[in-house]
């Protein structure tokens, strides 16, 4: 089976989930959120991940943003559907939905809270692969599952022609380098892999990441877009100066309740509305809070021109 790989290369917003007041999913709102990034340009979307706060979701509302994503997306981005549950059925269903959406890929965390073996974890990734004939991308952020990929699944994982990457969340860059490394040499040098720590975007694409997926894109895609030129044109010194100012920003949008609460705010700032992140998910209230979320959304325009003839 092949398939196109050049699709899953470029920066990926990990979307945020779109709720209305009453903290429900709202249509609407994901369909306007989805729009924003497809008029800024960026090549695709990554739906119902960690910034998704998918696992915070019921199954039916996974589907229903996926289904309001896709009715804006569909032929005009790459979409990555996270799929990963806590129980394999669920995750069947999700990947086998997803493919009736018409995404591009699937992808998913092992599962969480019980400590799982890689055997057990293999077997509920292959569930997931074998519902579809989709393309399946492993999520390895070992910080949040306490599941530490080890090389040996990786490999025999990779072997399955349908697994044609990794979202590697894990802040080592040694280790996103050794997928890199035994990917290629499992497939022939065409396995993707995607850099996940924002603050590590150039760190990531220097050691061997084809692409980037991350949730601070989601208020700043233009400095991640321009990162990614500036790799791809081997423009180091200028893209680590970037990066520099770049993980400011983060460092900012960390100091606030919570980042995606920060984020959310930051986008009603520029008039997208996304409402309040899911609880226990603080979001923000504070005078003080708001006004931080306007120093960052003033500092991120000023970089963003600072950068753009650069």
């Amino acid at each position: 089976m092949k398939y196109d790989l050049e699709k899953f290369k470029g920066v990926f917003v990990a979307l945020y989930s779109a709720y209305d007041e009453e903290g429900n999913v709202c249509s609407e709102r994901a369909k306007k959120l989805t729009q924003y990034y497809l008029d800024k340009g960026v090549k695709g979307l990554y739906v119902g991940g960690s910034s998704g706060e998918g696992v915070l979701q019921s199954e039916e509302e996974r589907k229903k943003m996926l289904e309001a994503v896709m009715s804006v997306a569909k032929g005009k981005m790459t979409i990555i559907a996270h799929i990963g549950a806590n129980s394999t059925p669920e995750s069947v269903r999700l990947a086998k939905h997803a493919e009736e959406m018409g995404v591009d890929a699937i992808s998913s965390i092992p599962c969480v809270y019980y400590g799982f073996s890689p055997r057990a974890v293999k077997r509920h990734w292959d569930a997931m692969i074998d519902a579809t004939d989709l393309p399946f991308i492993i999520y390895h952020i070992p910080q949040t599952t306490r599941f530490n990929l080890p090389i040996s699944l990786f490999t025999e994982m990779a072997q399955n022609e349908k697994v044609i990457g990794i979202k590697c969340s894990s802040e080592s860059t040694y280790e996103l380098e050794r997928f890199k490394f035994v990917g290629d040499k499992v497939k022939g040098h065409d396995f993707i892999v995607f850099n996940g720590p924002d603050e590590q975007f150039v760190a990531g694409r220097i050691i061997g990441a084809d692409s980037g997926i991350g949730g601070t894109y989601g208020v700043m895609p233009e400095l991640f877009m321009k990162l990614n030129d500036l790799m791809d044109q081997e423009r180091i010194k200028v893209a680590r100066k970037l990066q520099d100012e770049v993980n400011d920003i983060i460092a900012d949008l960390l100091s606030g309740p919570n980042l995606y609460g920060v984020a959310k705010y930051i986008l009603h700032l520029r008039g997208v509305e996304t409402g309040n992140p899911r609880g226990p998910m603080l979001p923000v209230e504070t005078d003080e809070d708001k006004k931080l979320c306007e120093r960052i959304n003033k500092k991120i325009e000023e970089v963003i021109e600072k950068y753009k003839d650069k």
